[in-house]
């Protein structure tokens, strides 16, 4: 059993982890970030090239609690470095190929790591720390995410801008190869969460509390991604941005995305997970509310800073909510919540793709709206029912 660490720091082992939601974050972020460049380079409508998202969402979704279940017996040390492995494979032969059909198919292949990483990372936890630095210690691998949007994805568009998408492909590959390398160094044998049983994964559908937490995340996901996953071509139409330009906007979106995270992962175990998904969520909704304000750069800039600030820390809240909800089916609950996750990624980019193809690429932000307002009332609904409760196994 790996050592627990009783001290008020958390151990420096998480760190591997961290950088793989990094690299996870940043290859799931890159097509959003490119999707001009997608567009012209394999001369695909937008809201084609969007599909991308959706295909590879839609696998993420599948994947996250089917893996689960076909990984159980693994030792974490081999299955995140073969997993990070897997991701630079593809995500390098993306690179290298010449229409969108090929492009579609190894990008569905290389959502198999996300499916796998993230859940997985989030489930060895409660075997490197104890209980009560979990909430925190989710939080803070999952400021890997927040690190992509503010460093991967803006490097990713810039990367797409000067040299082309194949570049950015290759960028995020070479980085698979590094966190593949930095887990295999770091984490100690023998990280093996018990693996859930027919009779707990029964238990996990069942609960009213955890399925509804999982249901908050579908709604929000898809109100997210209905404008996120087209923020690309979304700017150049409304603002004639320039490669600069739209890099240094996810630079400012992903800044405020950090900071919002690293709010998050200090003060949850304070305020209460529930609450915190809450405020995150408002603070998305009320950047969607003012959207239509964002007629310069600078305004745009502006209205990225809530939705920035709630947007990665809402799901990592999620996260420590459903560990506290049952701590024992954490690594169940989180890869259901994944997938809820990519669902909504996928409902989001197809239904964006198919507004914009109607000519409402204007309008997709109340879309969006609707959608957050939806999870916050689903939200709010499940604490007032006392479903928030910790359930005893």
């Amino acid at each position: 059993m790996p050592k627990v660490f009783p001290n008020a720091s958390l151990p420096k082992v998480l760190w591997p982890l961290l950088f793989g939601n990094f690299v996870i974050g940043s290859g799931v972020m890159v097509v959003s970030g490119t999707l001009n460049e997608i567009s012209s380079s394999l001369a695909v409508p937008v809201a084609v090239a969007g599909q991308l998202i959706t295909a590879a969402a839609v696998m993420m979704c599948v994947g996250a609690p089917l893996f689960a279940s076909v990984v159980a017996g693994w030792d974490r040390r081999r299955l995140l470095a073969l997993t990070m492995l897997w991701y630079a494979l593809f995500l390098g032969l993306s690179a290298l190929m010449p229409d969108f059909t090929s492009l579609l198919l190894l990008r569905v292949l290389a959502a198999v790591a996300p499916a796998i990483f993230t859940p997985q990372a989030a489930a060895c936890v409660n075997l490197l720390v104890p209980a009560h630095q979990r909430g925190r210690a989710i939080t803070f691998i999952f400021l890997g995410w927040s690190l992509a949007s503010v460093l991967g994805m803006p490097l990713g568009s810039l990367i797409s801008g000067m040299l082309g998408c194949r570049s950015a492909f290759a960028f995020v590959a070479l980085l698979g190869l590094l966190s593949a390398l930095w887990v295999w160094r770091a984490l100690p044998n023998g990280i093996q969460p018990p693996a859930l049983s027919r009779a707990a994964w029964g238990q996990t559908l069942r609960s009213k509390a955890l399925m509804l937490c999982v249901a908050v995340t579908l709604l929000q996901s898809a109100g997210q991604f209905v404008l996120f996953a087209y923020f690309a071509p979304y700017y150049k139409a409304q603002l004639q941005t320039t490669p600069l330009q739209l890099s240094l906007l996810f630079a400012c979106f992903g800044a405020f995305g950090l900071i919002g995270n690293i709010l998050m992962s200090r003060r949850i175990d304070r305020i209460g997970a529930a609450n915190a998904v809450m405020w995150s969520m408002g603070s998305i909704a009320l950047s969607l509310l003012l959207w239509p304000l964002g007629s310069s750069l600078l305004l745009a800039a502006l209205l990225c800073v809530p939705w920035g600030l709630g947007c990665f820390a809402a799901n990592s809240a999620q996260q420590a909510r459903l560990a506290g909800i049952a701590p024992a089916l954490t690594a169940g609950s989180i890869a259901l919540n994944t997938s809820a996750m990519y669902a909504g990624q996928a409902l989001g980019a197809g239904s964006g793709g198919w507004l914009i193809a109607q000519g409402s690429m204007a309008s997709l932000h109340w879309y969006g709206l609707t959608g957050l307002l939806a999870a916050m009332g689903l939200s709010w609904w499940t604490s007032r029912r006392g479903t928030n409760r910790a359930i005893s196994l």
